[in-house]
């Protein structure tokens, strides 16, 4: 009998204001699987988390897999806040915004040491995120004007050390537990581009703990996803499930911030200009859900919707979703090739 090796679930940093038993209710209902819930889902509302065994119990009552925690925000304020930017503002809680970068930075490392140590309690070693503009916001535009170096500097040269030194204890603690880092390769962050993140690699001396969460929806500048991807192939253990659009005629980094009028709108599953089941193809070819599989003890592995649309509501696009990964991209794996009973 063929095998099915995927299955349908949905990412919860979108749905951060459902709590856990009623994203993980919504998820089920909308056809989903397994779910993949952000750090803050896991808060138990005291400026903790929730024990182990409530998450646990939480899902196992609603009949559903665990399968990764969400936790883009802290890790991202973590490694941008240096910067003194405000734009990661609604990802930290009032009282600690006031604080002094250095001091904010320092608490976004003790909390994700935590959340480390409750995801391995949890026997979770996938965590999907990604690295804040550790380079400075210069070199994250991709462009180099101001000038990347020059009389007694070197941005880049720079942000080599800041990123080493900035992520040694929490890559560390990751390699402890065994637990992969998943990057989401992404504008804005300390890898835009796959070289970006090999680059990462290569200046941490092939961390093991430095992973990839692919995405699609972020290869919209000329790299596409599948030259993305078999670049960084052997790295991939989550993936995200996601589409877009890009509407002719528009300039892409326009200071524009209403999402109808961008040139790049994610978009529900179906109606996006990527093919979604080429997609899911791709990460079998580079081995994702066997990895995946092998590191979280698994039977199949999750692709986790994240569908969002300028128009359409952020729920109804969700399950839209959940339906069609369930439906088309949940198919069961070839045992060989299609020439195999040719002739028999």
């Amino acid at each position: 009998m063929a095998k099915t090796i995927f299955h349908s679930s949905v990412e919860g940093a979108q749905h951060g204001a459902k709590s856990l038993p009623d994203f993980l209710a919504y998820a089920k209902r909308s056809g989903a699987s397994g779910a993949q819930p952000s750090n803050y889902m896991l808060g138990n509302g005291k400026g903790g988390f929730k024990t182990a065994k409530e998450i646990k119990d939480t899902f196992d009552k609603a009949g559903m897999h665990l399968d990764g925690i969400s936790s883009h925000c802290p890790f991202w304020v973590h490694t941008s806040i240096w910067t003194g930017t405000q734009s990661g503002n609604p990802f930290i809680a009032p009282d600690i915004a006031k604080l002094s970068p250095e001091k904010i930075e320092k608490w976004h490392e003790n909390y994700l040491l935590k959340l480390m140590d409750l995801s391995a309690e949890l026997g979770v070693k996938i965590m999907p995120m990604f690295w804040g503009v550790a380079f400075g916001w210069e070199l994250a535009t991709g462009y180099p004007w101001g000038f990347w170096a020059g009389s007694g500097f070197d941005l880049l040269e720079a942000g080599n050390e800041r990123f080493i030194k900035k992520t040694a204890k929490l890559r560390a603690h990751a390699n402890k537990l065994g637990i992969k880092l998943c990057h989401e390769i992404h504008p804005g962050t300390a890898a835009s581009c796959a070289d970006d993140f090999n680059h990462l690699v290569d200046i941490c001396d092939g961390d093991k703990s430095l992973a990839v969460n692919a995405d699609p929806s972020h290869c919209w500048e000329g790299e596409d996803w599948e030259t993305r991807f078999q670049k960084v192939a052997s790295r991939v253990y989550a993936c995200h499930v996601k589409n877009f659009v890009i509407r002719p005629g528009f300039p892409l980094r326009a200071m524009q911030p209403a999402w109808q009028k961008r040139a790049m709108q994610f978009t529900d599953l179906p109606s996006g200009d990527l093919n979604m089941v080429r997609y899911a193809e791709m990460l079998v070819n580079i081995g994702y859900p066997s990895r995946y599989c092998k590191t979280m003890g698994t039977a199949t592995a999750p692709l986790i919707v994240e569908a969002e649309s300028a128009y359409r509501d952020l729920d109804a696009c969700s399950a839209n979703g959940i339906g069609y990964v369930r439906d088309h991209l949940c198919f069961p794996i070839a045992g060989g090739s299609f020439e195999d009973g040719m002739g028999a």
